[in-house]
């Protein structure tokens, strides 16, 4: 499991499983119900991206969020 502790990494980690998937960013959008540039935002670490949408595209590429209380 990855520790993400921010909006660039979790950009990096959504870019990097798309891409290993071989998606490109307009089918995945497309498929997500997304547009282009949300996408490009989002594996850009924009920190004002909409949460529902994210979850939607990580959903698709086979991602959960998994949450940790520090130090434990």
């Amino acid at each position: 499991m990855e520790r993400i502790i921010d909006t660039r990494e979790l950009g990096k980690a959504i870019r990097d499983r798309r891409r290993e998937l071989g998606y490109t960013q307009a089918f995945l959008a497309s498929y997500a119900g997304v547009s282009t540039s949300f996408l490009s935002e989002l594996e850009n670490g924009k920190d004002t991206i909409q949460l529902g949408k994210m979850m939607e595209v990580l959903g698709l590429l086979g991602m959960d969020i998994c949450l940790s209380r520090r130090g434990e």
